[in-house]
C-alpha cells in the first residue's frame, strides 16, 4: 500500500516530432513476417501459444475484449524471447553461407554439414534472463558456444536456467546497459557475434532481425484474433525494455493496418522508463537512464533504448506510460486468479505489467483523462501480450501470494 500512495502511474501522450522514415516499416510487412514464422515453424518445438479471451475480466472493466497472447508455452522456454534470438542467429548464418534464410530450415541449421562448413562460432549477450536462454538454448542446438552475462542482481534460478542449456553464463556487478557493452568488448576480443537486441550505430542489422523473430508472436496474435472473428484489434498494450518488441509489434501493426493501426500505448517499468523520459522532453532525442534500475520488472529492466525500435515507436505510438512495480503485481494476482470460467494465466513480472495498466485505468477514476485519450469504451477489443511465464517460480510465488 506504502508505494501506491508515493507513485502514480505517468503518462505522456505522443507529440513527438515525426520524420518520413517510412522504409523503417518495411521488415515489419506482412509478407517479410511470414518468412520469419516459416522459419520458425521449421522448429520440431513450435506450436502457436494461446490467445486467451478473457471474456469475464473484459465485462468486468466495461470493454469489448481482452485478449492475451500467453507466451509461457514458447517452445518449451516460458518466454517469447527465443524467437528473436533464433531467428537473428539464423539470419547470420546464413549470410556467412551465402544462403537465404529459407534454405536453412532447423533440420539443416543444425546439421553437422552445416557445422561444418561453419566452423566454431561463438555467441555472445547480455540478458536479464529470457533472451540469453534462447540464445543459450539455440547455441546448444546448433552445437555452437554461447557466452551470457547477467546485471548485478539478477535471478539465480534464471542464471542456473542458462548454464543448463550449455552456456557460459555469469551475474556481474553491473546494469544490463553496462553488460551490454561487456558483451560487445567480450565478442570483438574473442572473435565471437554479439546478439543483441539493443541497436546502436553500427550494429542495427542483428538487432533488425530479433526484432523481426518477435514478429511471428504479432502474426500469430492477428491469426488468433481474426479466429474469434475480429479483423483487428483497437488498441494493444505492450511492454518495453530497450523497446525491440514494442518496435516490433508497433511496426507489424502499422505496415498491416496503415492508417487503420491499433492505438498503441508503450509501457515501461517507472525506475527504467528510458522512452517516456524521451516523449516528455518532446524534441525527439533519446534519453537514457543510469544506475541500478531496480525493479521486479527484470526484463524491462533498461535504460537505454533500441535507436530503431526508438524511431517506430515515436512516429507511430499514441502513448507512452511509466508504471510503478505495484502494477505489475496486480496484473499478476489478476492474471492468475481469474474471473469465473476465464483462463488462468501465469505470468511474470515484466508479462503481465500490461494488465496491470489496464486495469487501473478502466477501475480508477484518477486516470480518466488516460482512459478518454485513450478511447477506451465499451467498444474497445484491447490485445495484450504476456512475454513470460513464472521464470523464476519462488518471486513469482512470493508476489503472488503476497508473502
Amino acid at each position: 500500500m506504502g508505494e501506491r500512495m508515493k507513485e502514480k502511474i505517468k503518462w505522456k501522450e505522443n507529440t513527438l516530432p515525426k520524420d518520413e522514415e517510412e522504409e523503417i516499416l518495411k521488415p515489419f510487412n506482412k509478407e517479410s513476417i511470414n518468412k520469419v514464422r516459416d522459419f520458425h515453424k521449421s522448429f520440431p518445438q513450435y506450436k502457436e501459444t494461446p490467445l486467451v479471451n478473457l471474456n469475464n475480466l473484459s465485462k468486468y472493466l466495461g470493454v469489448d475484449g481482452i485478449y492475451v497472447k500467453d507466451e509461457s508455452y514458447r517452445f518449451g522456454l516460458n518466454a517469447f524471447k527465443v524467437l528473436g534470438g533464433s531467428f537473428a542467429m539464423a539470419k547470420y548464418l546464413a549470410q556467412i553461407l551465402n544462403k537465404d534464410i529459407s534454405e536453412l530450415p532447423y533440420e539443416k541449421l543444425i546439421s553437422n554439414e552445416v557445422r561444418e562448413e561453419l566452423g566454431k562460432i561463438t555467441f555472445v549477450t547480455a540478458t536479464d534472463g529470457n533472451h540469453g536462454r534462447g540464445v543459450a538454448w539455440t547455441a546448444n542446438k546448433l552445437k555452437q558456444k554461447s557466452v551470457v552475462y547477467m546485471p548485478k542482481g539478477s535471478s539465480l534460478t534464471r542464471l542456473e536456467n542458462i548454464k543448463n542449456e550449455g552456456a557460459e553464463a555469469y551475474i556481474t556487478d553491473m546494469n544490463y546497459d553496462d553488460d551490454v557493452r561487456l558483451a560487445a568488448k567480450y565478442a570483438n576480443e574473442h572473435d565471437g557475434v554479439i546478439i543483441q537486441d539493443t541497436a546502436w550505430e553500427g550494429y542495427e542489422d542483428i538487432p533488425t532481425w530479433i526484432m523481426q523473430g518477435y514478429g511471428t508472436m504479432a502474426l500469430e496474435a492477428l491469426e488468433q484474433l481474426n479466429n474469434y472473428g475480429i479483423e483487428k484489434p483497437t488498441h494493444i498494450f505492450i511492454q518495453a525494455g530497450v523497446g525491440s518488441l514494442a518496435g516490433a509489434v508497433q511496426g507489424f501493426f502499422k505496415a498491416v493496418f496503415k492508417e487503420k493501426a491499433p492505438i498503441i500505448t508503450i509501457i515501461e517499468a517507472s525506475k527504467a522508463n528510458c522512452l517516456y523520459k524521451s516523449a516528455v522532453a518532446n524534441d525527439g532525442v533519446l534519453r537514457k537512464v543510469k544506475g541500478d534500475m531496480n525493479t521486479i520488472m527484470a526484463g524491462l529492466a533498461c535504460g537505454e533504448a533500441n535507436i530503431i525500435g526508438w524511431r517506430i515507436l515515436k512516429n507511430h505510438s499514441q502513448m507512452f506510460v511509466s508504471a510503478p512495480d505495484y502494477i505489475s503485481e496486480i496484473g499478476m494476482r489478476i492474471l492468475g486468479n481469474p474471473l469465473s470460467d476465464d483462463s488462468r494465466i501465469v505470468s511474470g513480472e515484466s508479462g503481465a505489467v500490461t494488465l496491470g495498466v489496464l486495469y487501473e485505468i478502466m477501475n480508477n477514476s484518477k486516470y480518466n483523462e488516460l482512459k478518454e485519450k485513450l478511447k477506451l469504451n465499451k467498444e474497445s477489443k484491447i490485445l495484450l501480450f504476456s512475454t513470460e511465464g513464472d521464470t523464476d517460480p519462488e518471486k513469482y510465488r512470493k508476489i503472488v501470494w503476497g508473502i
